[in-house]
């Protein structure tokens, strides 16, 4: 069938509305992301991590961002604001800041964190940093992922004490909050889910990369060297000395070719972890079964996951318990105080002298461990306002 060439005064008009109708469909923001909880691509701006090196390349295969909440400026101003805000607590009293404190490098000064109503944490609050590249959460790894992490304290009984059922119409009737949820997720309606959302972007902007020894990290020794001081470099190298028990003597005697102290076994790459749960002999029979419990099997009972070492200097007390005050304890605890448990680390049983574990380290050599550990402490982290309480 052939069509007239000429139009009429009709078809002239539907012609012109279809196309301005068509066009004006076309140039609408309606190019909606999938992963981008629901608005639209160029409503939102993704974070600039600007990762240095070692953490670009962990980046690439450790990532555990989930493709339904990437990290962006408004989702983490969002998280930012109930990070640091009290009234997620029950009575107004507590926030997720109040365990997890920037000058501590986002964990805890005291044994046990106080919560609500006045009781006390079971574990010691672990430091926050770097979460981006981490599986699982707490010491006994019960969360799958930050979102789910986020909640869990806010709901805990003895933390926030928090019912999510009355949380969402509190934080919806707070005037801050409406206008932000618009920004982070297209709508200015308050769920749960976008909660936990929210806070676990900004718990994965908690980059800490910028300790002195980040600017030694992977160079050669000669280099690392001329970045450290003779102690630091000491306790360098004692540090990642791995001990094997089948070279020479089989002993970590002072002038012995395999000397050193263990450390870099279980506190590895930039994260300065191996995200494992082991048991590193703190008592001969178990007293909190840690990931056991959460795992179900008999091989992880009494172990807990291996913390970063990342800002070590200021995240005291330390292990799961808070059980050492200082550094040192901490070293001398290693050195000739590991108990023989069921479930001991066989990097841990392996090495030094005597079973399960001496490393005989002179006062000197623990005196360059801590020399050395401190280094990993990075002191822009914890004045850096993109991380601090907005209110």
């Amino acid at each position: 069938m052939k069509f007239p060439l000429k139009s009429s005064p009709f078809s002239s008009v539907l012609f012109t509305c279809l196309t301005i109708v068509f066009f004006s469909a076309s140039c609408r923001r309606t190019d909606v992301c999938p992963t981008c909880n629901g608005t639209t691509k160029d409503s939102l701006t993704p974070w600039e991590f600007g990762l240095r090196p070692q953490f670009a390349d962990i980046d690439t295969s450790f990532d555990s961002t989930p493709k339904d909440n990437p990290t962006t400026v408004e989702g983490a101003d969002l998280g930012r604001y109930l990070f640091y805000d009290v009234r997620l607590s029950a009575n107004n009293t507590v926030a997720c800041a109040s365990c997890h404190k920037q000058e501590y490098a986002f964990a805890d000064n005291v044994q046990f964190s106080k919560g609500f109503d006045g009781g006390h944490t079971a574990r010691n609050s672990m430091s926050i940093v770097n979460m981006r590249w981490q599986k699982k959460f707490f010491w006994d790894g019960r969360a799958n992922s930050l979102e789910e992490q986020a909640l869990m304290p806010i709901q805990d009984h003895i933390e926030m004490g928090m019912n999510l059922d009355d949380l969402v119409p509190k934080l919806q009737a707070i005037d801050i909050y409406p206008p932000k949820f618009e920004a982070a997720f297209g709508s200015s309606k308050v769920t749960a889910d976008r909660i936990g959302k929210a806070i676990a972007q900004f718990v994965r902007t908690i980059v800490s990369q910028n300790s002195k020894f980040d600017d030694a990290f992977g160079m050669p020794e000669g280099k690392v060297k001329h970045l450290l001081t003779d102690e630091e470099f000491l306790g360098y190298k004692l540090f990642i000395k791995h001990i094997n028990p089948d070279n020479g003597s089989g002993k970590n005697m002072p002038g012995t070719a395999n000397r050193g102290a263990n450390c870099g076994d279980c506190h590895k790459t930039a994260l300065m972890t191996n995200s494992m749960f082991t048991s590193n002999g703190l008592d001969s029979v178990t007293t909190d079964p840690g990931y056991g419990k959460i795992s179900g099997l008999p091989q992880f009972d009494g172990t807990f996951k291996t913390p970063t070492l990342r800002n070590i200097e200021l995240t005291a007390p330390y292990m799961h318990d808070g059980r050492f005050n200082t550094l040192e304890e901490v070293i001398e605890h290693y050195d000739s105080h590991v108990q023989d448990h069921p479930n001991l680390d066989v990097q841990i049983s392996a090495a030094g002298n005597n079973f399960p574990g001496r490393l005989d380290l002179t006062d000197e050599e623990k005196r360059a461990l801590v020399a050395f550990l401190k280094t990993l402490t990075d002191h822009q982290l914890i004045t850096d306002p993109k991380y601090a309480s907005p209110f």
